[in-house]
């Protein structure tokens, strides 16, 4: 067979390999597999049918037959079988019966004279029954490309669902809806660079006039920074449940995320309590400085302390600010003043308290989207290269008010 050959039959893999249906069972999704190679390669590699075989404690059961054989469901073969063995070690096999090891009574059980398997993940096999006469050297050669680019898919497919997984989870952890609170008027919005993302808000109803309101960036993205600031939620929500003080719940966390399995992450934080009065009391640890809009003038919230996770011992302070009607908040994480464009010129805290200050804002929910609207249309790019995320906290004024 020529090399052009070899590539024709590569593509017909990939192509039979993307039609295949996914199931939530691998042994399902398999016998579909199984089905459609027997279908399509029966006259290039003169597959006459197939098998399944799961891995048991002592061998492997067949779970899966094509066409239907002589060998019941179940039929085990020994892990102590040569060909298991040859098998496990080199990730194909093929054989006819007669070669050494190969015993006539287990492979005339399953009526087969020629056959060839490979290893599935770690614990299922896929074994094929050829025509005899079949070209050993080519089928041998496509064996082992069939058992790469099956491998792939099935992993490929699996860190799919493990991210699907982790991005469902990440959602959960994100408010369902913006709390109705007094006279202000509260939005949150984050955007992921990829599937998963570091950055996370929160608002907690820490009693019936305070209302906790968090920003966090786990450093790096993907799937370990969303899982250490899924732990920096479900911390401060606990430490928050303790009526523990602003700055004892983050010292008290600062030190969990230190001992975490991922400690040699860091987060930013920035945590803050609002009242109904417009007492604002808060703590940045190590976060991108929120700014705070009343009357034209802009106040940065930087009281507090490092970034949590390096130094256990770390203390905090905390600040305060009070909330006069028409005051807007802005907090945000650092994806968003970093956002360069195509020049490398970053967005900038600059244009962030130009927009901010631009005009009155009728909600919260309309200055978040603004400033997305503002960082893509700069950067000039439809996804982010780093997470993103915005919370606004309005103060309405007179009537809104009312």
């Amino acid at each position: 067979m020529q090399a052009t050959d070899h590539k024709s039959l590569f593509r017909k893999l990939e192509k039979t390999l993307e039609s295949i249906e996914r199931s939530e069972e691998l042994v399902p999704t398999l016998s579909g597999v199984l089905e459609r190679l027997v279908q399509d390669f029966r006259d290039d590699l003169g597959l006459v049918g197939g098998r399944i075989y799961a891995r048991r404690q002592s061998g492997y059961a067949l779970e899966w037959e094509v066409p239907e054989g002589r060998a019941p469901r179940g039929f085990l073969i020994p892990v102590s079988y040569p060909p298991i063995r040859e098998l496990l070690e080199r990730g194909y096999v093929l054989h006819r019966v007669g070669d050494p090891g190969v015993d006539a009574g287990i492979e005339q059980a399953l009526g087969v004279e020629l056959f060839a398997a490979i290893g599935i993940g770690e614990d299922h096999i896929l074994a094929f029954t050829l025509r005899p006469g079949s070209d050993a050297a080519e089928v041998q050669s496509l064996l082992v490309t069939m058992r790469h680019v099956l491998n792939l898919k099935l992993r490929k497919e699996w860190l799919e669902d493990r991210l699907e997984e982790a991005r469902a989870i990440q959602l959960s952890l994100l408010p369902a809806a913006p709390p109705s609170f007094g006279d202000f008027d509260v939005w949150g919005a984050t955007v992921p660079a990829e599937e998963v993302g570091g950055d996370l808000y929160d608002f907690i109803e820490v009693g019936p006039r305070d209302l906790g309101i968090a920003v966090a960036d786990a450093s790096g993205h993907g799937l370990p920074a969303a899982l250490q600031a899924r732990d920096v939620c479900i911390g401060l929500r606990m430490g928050v449940e303790e009526k523990l003080r602003i700055t004892a719940a983050l010292e008290k966390l600062n030190r969990v995320i230190h001992r975490s399995a991922l400690s040699s992450r860091f987060v930013s934080l920035f945590y803050g309590e609002l009242d109904r009065s417009g007492l604002f009391v808060y703590c940045n640890a190590g976060h991108t400085p929120p700014i705070v809009c009343q009357d034209g003038v802009f106040e940065e919230l930087r009281r507090g302390g490092i970034v949590l996770g390096p130094n256990p011992d770390a203390l905090y302070d905390r600040g305060y600010v009070r909330f006069r009607p028409g005051a807007v908040l802005l907090a945000y994480t650092d994806g968003i003043t970093e956002a360069d464009n195509d020049r490398g010129e970053s967005f900038g805290a600059d244009r962030l308290r130009e927009l901010v200050g631009s005009r009155p804002w009728g909600s919260a929910r309309e200055l978040v989207e603004a400033v997305f609207a503002a960082v893509r249309s700069f950067s000039g790019r439809p996804a982010p290269a780093d997470d993103q995320t915005v919370v606004a906290v309005l103060r309405k004024r007179g009537p809104e008010a009312a």
